[in-house]
């Protein structure tokens, strides 16, 4: 089976329709006088995974922001359109570094939070949907319990359960393990690779051998203004052991490449 027809499988499994290809277009932002990237032109495949790695401050999260619809600075501009030829801002979900839980709410209230904050009713079958992603990130029997009383790799499942719940064909993800110990990176990473495979992701991080772990592809963004550089394509498919021999050589060779891509001047994220 093609990996197109795996992810249209999925897909049609989880419920939120055929995951487009997103196109990136003639995306340029300025900051305080700098160009931070220009006429920058990214493609990610329809129902894979990219994952994003690039020196601190080259624009990785701007760049991020802007497919999303968030950058709102009058020096970012871009076309951001599905293979359709539609808009997909109303078809992302957003998954942040920081779980953005708000602490008055229970696990299952902080789930169904974008139902509430679009003024849909929560309804039985909702509610049960809820439960079951709970469940899918190892959370069952924690609906009640407010999120000052989990762990941080308890925030970041409600966090992906969260995200699930939105039923959204294109998943934007900022460093969502990064702040994790190793253990909990490792579980979160497979769980991801596992509940997202119907989707278009793109993963941000700083984390080259994550990276290798998690994308079909896998880009480094670098220069200033910033470019992308032409992809690396691990074998086989995520999430991959990360023992796995010919991993490791590609982390030699990725960190290399990271390493020639250190001197960005700026500070924007």
């Amino acid at each position: 089976m093609s990996p197109q027809t795996t992810a249209e499988t999925a897909a049609a499994r989880e419920g939120i329709g055929r995951a487009p290809s997103v196109h990136i277009q003639a995306a340029r932002l300025d900051y305080a006088g700098m160009v931070v990237f220009d006429s920058l032109d990214l493609t990610l495949p329809g129902g894979e995974t990219t994952c994003l790695l690039g020196p601190s401050g080259v624009g990785k999260t701007s760049l991020l922001r802007l497919i999303a619809g968030l950058n709102d600075s009058a020096g970012s501009r871009g076309t951001v359109l599905g293979d359709d030829g539609r808009p997909v801002h109303d078809r992302i979900a957003y998954l942040a570094q920081q779980d953005l839980l708000l602490p008055w709410l229970s696990v299952l209230g902080n789930v169904v939070l974008g139902y509430r904050l679009r003024g849909q009713p929560i309804t039985p079958a909702v509610a049960e949907r809820a439960r079951t992603l709970i469940a899918r990130v190892g959370l069952a029997g924690r609906e009640g319990d407010r999120p000052a009383r989990l762990s941080g790799g308890m925030r970041q499942r409600v966090a992906l359960a969260r995200t699930l719940m939105e039923e959204r064909p294109v998943v934007l993800m900022d460093e969502p393990f990064s702040a994790l110990d190793a253990i909990t990176r490792f579980e979160l990473q497979a769980l991801a690779a596992e509940l997202l495979q119907a989707r278009t992701v793109l993963l941000v991080t700083h984390d080259p051998l994550e990276a290798l772990r998690l994308g079909h592809r896998v880009l480094i963004m670098a220069g200033a203004p910033a470019r992308i550089e032409a992809p690396l394509i691990p074998p086989g498919s995520p999430p991959r052991a990360p023992g796995d021999p010919a991993i490791l050589r590609l982390l030699a060779d990725l960190l290399a490449r990271l390493s020639a891509a250190r001197s960005v001047p700026g500070e924007i994220s």
